[in-house]
């Protein structure tokens, strides 16, 4: 399958048991890692999830496998394991992200105050941060997966919402919210964004914003 293109703003149980397979398998290599990677769980399923949106990004769903997760990671099959037990739990795992950091991006928009439509469109054309990272995994799983592609849509109406909230009219929250989406695409196509906003900010003068 070729590469995941760079889709933005579209809109276990068994972890036990398979670790318990592999720790009574009498491996004390592997062993002594899963005990490692028990002790620090959060930064292994970080690794996991880093190497798994990558390999969305750059081979699509198909190669995304959980031998090559954790080839990409750096840890073993049973390691992966131990975290998520299956794909389906490492997509789970990769939209309860994408969640978390939009959560986070929102509240850093409140925080910006009356600037917060501004934070908005300077922000919107980052490329390689975890969100953005996290936006991409999410636009290729939403080719196939009905929860990416509603992961998505919550993505959209959050960053409205508190638009919307802020400006106190539907209309330019959504005005604002698209020209973000442009920037972010001429971004990625190599064009100004420094010569983007300081046009779109003319415009939002002229406009008292």
């Amino acid at each position: 399958m070729a590469p995941c293109p760079s889709i933005a703003f579209i809109l276990s149980a068994s972890h036990t048991s398979q670790a318990s397979r592999v720790l009574s398998a009498g491996h004390p290599a592997t062993s002594t890692r899963l005990d490692v990677m028990a002790r620090n769980p959060t930064a292994t399923k970080e690794k996991l999830l880093d190497a798994f949106d990558t390999l969305l990004d750059e081979h699509g769903t198909a190669g995304a496998t959980l031998d090559a997760v954790a080839a990409k990671a750096g840890v073993s099959k049973g390691g992966l394991l131990y975290h998520f037990g299956s794909k389906a739990a490492l997509i789970e795992g990769s939209l309860e992200r994408l969640s978390r950091l939009v959560a986070e991006d929102v509240e850093e928009m409140k925080a910006a105050g009356e600037r917060l439509h501004y934070y908005y469109l300077e922000t919107s054309a980052e490329v390689g941060t975890p969100l953005d990272r996290s936006l991409i995994a999410a636009g290729c799983l939403a080719l196939e997966n009905k929860n990416a592609k509603a992961a998505l849509r919550k993505t959209r109406e959050a960053w409205f919402n508190v638009l919307n909230d802020h400006l106190g009219d539907a209309d330019l929250a959504m005005m604002i919210q698209l020209i973000g989406d442009g920037m972010y695409f001429n971004q990625n196509f190599g064009l100004s964004q420094d010569e983007a906003l300081d046009h779109v900010k003319r415009v939002l003068e002229r406009l008292g914003l």
